[in-house]
């Protein structure tokens, strides 16, 4: 079988697997796979360098499909390729499979880097990768397969610009240009010129070709191959290719087959076929080195800012070589220049690109790297999506969000972040920190290069006096109750600048002979939920305080603490969902999350005991 004909060969049956897989599901992208069908078959045939059994692997080249719902074609591959069965194929969207609706890494699919399917993502994530690539001197490439729709997203053109400054050259972007989107023609739709126009005034390298001639794919990757990128090809492709009621109509967008409908498309398309391929393996490369030197804290005697404190501490850390720091252009309030001192070759600058900054530390992370991007807490907010996105892909993230509330002052509301430890509260599995001095923002940083999941700390302009010793610790979940008496009859919880406002208070109030308990919950989530109870019982009053929206921040924290613990503990009973969902039917999932009316009758029975 030549080339040629077994490219076309495997092209047809990913579009085949793709139809079965959706069919069976009742839902799913068929059409989208479809367009993407032979750029696949020639990428995963000859030019992607993968080991199947060690997906891992820092030799590896890394796909990222970003246009995550084309993932019937993306699955289909993966069984061309012997990852998964065709059984596990066609549990697709099915309740527990590992084969979920959009792509997402899981321990049972270690040949997905990062969740995809909210567009736009992918490219700057590819972009953090192949800056980790070139950082531990590996040979590997980077491909990211977009749609036409999502480069209207202004994130591709952020990871574009910031590309094509740092020079990274193993970075290729396909553009499936298949003309119609959700509800019909795209922008630009077939002006592939226009698309290459915009992405070389943006300093990359285009390549038009027919999307659907397998040969023409195959030059295009090989030139795309030599080192001269960034580079991105643009393939004109037709959604429902190959299918003569589905090729490039309107109305198909997101629809499954009927089984009838598949039966006839399958036979147009040849008949269900059981290829296998074998992707280019990788030559062999030295693993990373793992940890680093000694790590000396900064320790702190005078006032200081917690955000040059946050900035002095990332800088040792760098003795760390996994660590790396990432910016939007505010180094110098920040204090991430005092990492980029030490460690240039390890610090990013993404300028006023906020989403391509925290993208690419997600792509980071993947090869293994312990990113921390920083920022203005209120500048965090334009990237929320690629945050929340970063806890699907079970990604390990740090972020530090300055210049936080009404106390940065003169510069007004447009620079407060008031809603950014509500937000960061609301992404699944998160650590949110809000330390108020010196000391203890040193011992919370230097725990954040080691927690899983998506971190984020809050740090203040002004500078803040010494509150602890450097000795002092700060668990993760803990709080400090910086004054206490036997006679407290009120408690003030605070956090950050606040905690120094809530001193001050209680000094006023032990004037009046009103004795006040201070806490200070460093670690606004998780929160200790057993200081806090304890406060309640012996003080019976809290009172919290916050240079935050009084919805969702500390405030919030402290009453849902309490009502798991405290005097509403079994009275008020919250439900939602915790855990990480799957893809599934509606019905399965209220279910699993606990929120169906079974499970609410269940709750409100054990509540009265019944």
């Amino acid at each position: 079988m030549d080339r040629i004909h077994e490219w076309n060969e495997l092209a047809a049956q990913l579009a085949v697997d793709g139809i079965r897989a959706s069919t069976a599901a009742g839902s799913g992208h068929p059409t989208s796979s479809m367009s993407a069908a032979h750029l696949a078959a020639v990428l995963f045939d000859g030019h992607l360098r993968l080991d199947v059994a060690d997906p891992k692997s820092p030799a590896n080249d890394r796909f990222v499909l970003s246009k995550g719902h084309a993932s019937p074609m993306f699955f289909s591959v993966l069984k061309a390729i012997g990852a998964i069965t065709d059984d596990e194929l066609l549990s697709f969207r099915k309740f527990g499979s590992p084969v979920e609706g959009h792509p997402v890494p899981r321990p049972d699919m270690p040949w997905v880097d990062v969740a995809t399917g909210s567009l736009g993502q992918g490219l700057p994530i590819g972009l953090g990768i192949a800056l980790a690539m070139r950082m531990d001197g590996l040979p590997g490439r980077v491909w990211v397969l977009m749609g036409d729709s999502e480069v209207a997203e202004g994130s591709v053109w952020e990871a574009m610009t910031n590309a094509w400054h740092h020079e990274v050259r193993n970075l290729i972007g396909i553009l499936d240009m298949n003309r119609l989107g959700q509800r019909g023609p795209t922008m630009l739709e077939w002006d592939g010129e226009a698309y290459a126009r915009r992405a070389e005034s943006f300093g990359w390298r285009t390549i038009l070709v027919d999307g659907h001639d397998v040969a023409a794919i195959d030059a295009a990757y090989t030139e795309a191959e030599d080192g001269e990128g960034p580079t991105l090809v643009v393939a004109k492709t037709e959604k429902g290719h190959g299918v003569s009621f589905l090729a490039n109509k309107e109305g198909w967008h997101g629809k499954a087959l009927s089984p009838d409908e598949a039966e006839r498309a399958i036979a147009e398309l040849g008949g269900v076929r059981d290829l296998r391929v074998i992707p280019v393996p990788p030559e062999p490369v030295a693993r990373p080195v793992a940890g680093g030197g000694t790590v000396t804290l900064p320790a702190y005697e005078d006032r200081i800012a917690t955000r040059k404190a946050f900035g002095e501490t990332l800088a040792a850390l760098a003795a760390d070589p996994q660590v790396v720091a990432l910016d939007g252009e505010v180094g110098n309030s920040t204090h991430t220049e005092d990492f980029q001192k030490v460690a240039p070759d390890r610090y990013v600058e993404m300028y006023i690109a906020e989403q391509a900054m925290v993208g690419a530390a997600v792509g980071l992370q993947v090869m293994g790297k312990k990113p921390f991007a920083a920022t203005f807490g209120a500048f965090l907010t334009r990237a929320y999506d690629f945050v929340r996105m970063a806890a699907v892909s079970r990604a390990h993230l740090r972020l530090c969000g300055s210049h936080a509330g009404v106390s940065i002052g003169e510069d007004g509301p447009s620079q407060m972040a008031l809603e950014d430890l509500a937000m960061m509260r609301a992404v699944h599995g998160s650590t949110v920190l809000y330390p108020a001095d010196g000391n203890s923002t040193a011992k919370l940083v230097a725990q954040m290069a080691d927690l899983d999941g998506v971190v984020y700390m809050r740090t203040t302009r002004e500078a803040t006096p010494k509150l602890y010793d450097a000795g002092e610790t700060f668990p993760i979940g803990g709080s400090k109750v910086v004054r206490s008496g036997p006679s407290d009859r009120a408690t003030v919880v605070a956090a950050g600048v606040t905690v120094f406002e809530a001193l001050r208070a209680a000094d006023a109030l032990a004037s009046e002979g009103i004795d006040v308990r201070v806490v200070d919950c460093y670690s606004v989530k998780p929160i200790d939920a057993a200081t806090l109870r304890t406060a309640l019982v012996e003080t019976g009053l809290v009172v919290t305080v916050e240079d935050h929206w009084a919805d969702g921040g500390l405030g919030d924290a402290v009453l849902a603490a309490l009502a798991s613990q405290g005097e509403l503990s079994g009275r008020v009973v919250k439900i939602g969902v915790t855990g990480m969902p799957g893809s599934g039917t509606p019905d399965e999932l209220r279910e699993w999350a606990g929120i169906s009316a079974a499970k609410i009758a269940e709750r409100v029975r054990a509540g009265l005991g019944a």
